[in-house]
């Protein structure tokens, strides 16, 4: 797929989209080496690399011929029997000056003349590609996660966009995760640590997990958070967000956050999802002083 238009319509954000969702995408091509590309022969043992191709070019090309090159593409397509198609991305002259001016990037064919007129002059030069494309998207109204909302949407290939999901166990005296977008506390609830059978144990051992659900706070809070995980999930996926890491922590990270942590990432696997599991500080040694004073 060829990926052009307006300088500032989006097409660097297509095309990252693009690369997300498995294409392989090239940007600022010169167009005039499509022909050597595709007579390039991919080899066979190289599945991998048979991933669609999406390439990126502009007005900005050297020696840019829009005629040329919808000839040149069309000799090609007719040649190599591929599936080729075009993506063009158009937008309002108004919100493109607006665009320029929040960056303070100069247009690349105003060059010392305001940002309007080398955006009167490329849509002029744009026109034949414009009406040539198969795709035409117009982002004047887009935010970048609604261009790559509508990008996903139009040329996923049928593949699966959940985001990667990390389900991760810490202790609170260790220091937080540097990465978590959710982050329960289950320090609410009584502490394992304190039972001299259980200390040396952790929330992987069955004593443990039924300890913490004999707490009469436990059934109910892990329903609320599997409701608000649950109802966020695909809410993130929509927004495009490639992970979703969520944490639960305890004092030390051994046994509640742990528990947690495993329950939760069983129901979600139920649920539909595919957790990656995570104890930061299971194979930490238990330690008074960190746990602070057992409730009373």
């Amino acid at each position: 797929m060829l990926v052009t238009g307006l300088s500032g319509a989006g097409k660097s954000t297509a095309l990252r989209t693009l690369e997300d969702l498995g294409w392989e995408a090239v940007d600022n091509f010169p167009i005039r080496l499509l022909g050597r590309l595709l007579d390039t022969p991919l080899p066979s043992a190289r599945d991998d690399l048979r991933a669609p191709l999406a390439i990126g070019f502009d007005s900005r090309t050297r020696g840019f011929d829009p005629e040329a090159i919808i000839a040149k593409v069309e000799k090609l397509d007719a040649k190599h029997h591929l599936n080729i198609s075009a993506l063009y991305l158009d937008c309002g002259g108004s919100e493109l000056e607006r665009r320029y001016n929040e960056t303070r990037r100069p247009h690349p064919l105003a060059k010392d003349r305001p940002a309007a007129s080398g955006i009167f002059e490329e849509r002029e030069l744009m026109q034949s590609l414009r009406k040539w494309a198969d795709h035409v998207l117009d982002t004047t109204s887009f935010a970048a996660n609604e261009l790559q909302q509508a990008i996903r949407e139009q040329f996923s290939l049928g593949k699966n966009t959940q985001p990667t999901l990390t389900i991760t166990s810490f202790g609170f005296a260790r220091g937080m995760p540097p990465v978590a977008d959710l982050v329960f506390d289950m320090r609410f609830l009584r502490n394992p640590h304190w039972d001299n059978a259980l200390r040396p144990l952790t929330g992987k051992d069955a004593a443990v997990g039924e300890y913490i659900q004999e707490d009469v706070a436990f059934s109910e809070a892990y329903q609320r958070i599997f409701d608000l995980i649950i109802f966020l999930l695909p809410r993130y996926a929509a927004e495009g967000k490639a992970y979703v890491n969520i944490a639960f922590g305890c004092t030390g990270g051994r046994h509640r956050s742990v528990f947690t942590a495993e329950t939760m990432a069983k129901d979600l696997l139920e649920a539909g999802f595919s957790p990656t599991i995570s104890h930061r500080n299971l194979a930490s040694r238990p330690t008074d002083e960190l746990e602070g004073k057992p409730s009373t």
